[in-house]
């Protein structure tokens, strides 16, 4: 990750996942926070905080990742109604309406507070993944298409996006 991509850092405890998400949340960050929350859904986590108070700004790669998280948590298993929840704490306005218009909002809890266990002194920095090129452009391709089939406005927004990555990512020999 660069300089201007979020830095992550985790807290658990018992079946709780806190994420504080601080700076930019951009296709970069993308892949780690994908990366982290499906390793801590796979330990058996099962409640997610994602502390956004020093998110700046998430781009739509990163709402998309954030969105298939979302579908993934509310999706039942076992016979319960859901796999666990997310809830988003102190989301600025900026994505509080990004959220809104990309019709994803519905998938999360929002909640404002004052403190936040993402804090804790023992919370630890996610390590970047360094993700190849290839990589990248997938998980943007994956992120994107995640949002054209959550709301029907989103395909006029990302259709054009969607076609230039799946022919870079076909140019990169990846799969499609």
């Amino acid at each position: 990750m660069s300089n201007s991509s979020a830095k992550l850092m985790v807290y658990v405890s018992g079946h709780l996942a806190c994420v504080k998400i601080c700076g930019r949340a951009n296709f970069t960050a993308s892949f780690d926070f994908r990366t982290l929350s499906d390793e801590l859904a796979a330990k058996g986590f099962t409640g997610f905080i994602l502390d956004l108070s020093e998110c700046l700004l998430m781009d739509s790669t990163f709402l998309g990742i954030l969105a298939g998280f979302g579908l993934k948590m509310a999706a039942p298993v076992d016979g319960k109604p859901h796999r666990g929840t997310i809830e988003i704490l102190n989301p600025n306005a900026r994505i509080s309406d990004s959220l809104e218009n990309l019709g994803i909002a519905h998938l999360f809890k929002m909640v404002k507070c004052e403190s936040n266990p993402a804090s804790e002194p023992s919370a630890e920095e996610v390590p970047e993944c360094n993700p190849s090129r290839q990589d990248v452009t997938k998980t943007c391709l994956e992120a994107h298409e995640i949002l054209m089939s959550l709301d029907p406005a989103n395909v006029a927004r990302f259709k054009d996006v969607t076609q230039f990555l799946a022919e870079d990512l076909k140019r990169l020999g990846g799969e499609r």
